[in-house]
């Protein structure tokens, strides 16, 4: 008697799991399948994405690739990549058109902006709304995006160990957050990227350390030094008047930095500023 009121009441057991399954709430069954796309999704664009880095000839082809494949991935309309050691020390690797150029520009000239705020705290800066949220925290910089194409801006550390190589910057012209899927996405491109500079570090594309660095930065190096030789000021100082100069002026580093060099301005013309 006992073995039978022990098999009915597995009977029925097996029944209640399998009404279970079949009746299962709706928003359960979906979240499962929202589960497993997700993770389709982040796993296929890992995979497009180390395809992207293991058809790159050197280092700066893979900055490229991955940048385009960036843009590709998360809908935004542009993205760029900078190596910094501090807010005077910085190289773009790669810019995928002229507005993140532009926002990379000013960035650098004001020594403010999402991409140093990202790489000294070491967190992902998401702005949804460029106009509305930065006036408080880049002031400046929030100023000088006005009424430039950018709606939202969103800035994610490359961290190697404990330390941070640089930043990688993405814009949308359109105001807006991106998902919870597509900020996993974002994740696995500057993990992907971050790789792909350690490599560059290494020299695993058998290439010189930094030869195949851009010198987007060059004139203003060269402008700094000028006016360290001329005026007899520390390097820092050199470059706050030039950054002093393009803000009184409205105009941008790299463009004083090159009258300077071309002789159009004099660093006696910084002095006075």
């Amino acid at each position: 008697m006992t073995a039978l009121l022990v098999q009915a009441e597995r009977s029925r057991g097996n029944r209640c799991t399998s009404l279970k399954r079949q009746y299962a709430p709706a928003s359960l069954r979906l979240g499962r399948r929202w589960q497993m796309s997700r993770n389709d999704s982040i796993s296929r664009a890992r995979a497009a994405l180390l395809s992207a880095l293991g058809h790159s000839r050197d280092g700066m082809d893979a900055m490229a690739r991955l940048g385009r494949m960036c843009v590709e991935l998360l809908p935004i309309d542009g993205a760029s990549i900078s190596l910094i050691i501090d807010t005077n020390n910085r190289e773009t690797l790669y810019a995928s058109d002229e507005v993140v150029a532009r926002i990379e520009a000013v960035q650098f000239s004001l020594g403010e902006g999402p991409c140093f705020e990202t790489f000294t705290t070491h967190r992902p800066v998401l702005v949804a709304d460029l106009q509305t949220a930065t006036r408080r925290t880049w002031p400046v910089f929030a100023a000088e995006m006005i009424g430039e194409p950018v709606g939202a801006i969103f800035a994610f550390p490359l961290l190697a160990g404990a330390g941070s190589l640089g930043a990688m910057d993405m814009y949308s012209e359109r105001a807006g957050w991106l998902s919870t899927v597509d900020v996993a996405i974002a994740l696995q491109v500057v993990d992907i990227v971050t790789l792909a500079l350690v490599e560059m570090q290494m020299n695993a594309w058998d290439v010189s350390r930094w030869t195949d660095v851009p010198t987007n930065r060059a004139q203003v190096h060269q402008a700094t030094g000028m006016l360290i030789a001329e005026l007899g000021v520390a390097p820092e100082h050199a470059l706050a008047r030039l950054r002093g100069h393009a803000f009184a002026a409205g105009r941008l580093v790299d463009d004083v930095a090159d009258d300077l060099v071309a002789r159009r301005l004099l660093p006696a013309d910084l002095d006075q500023s």
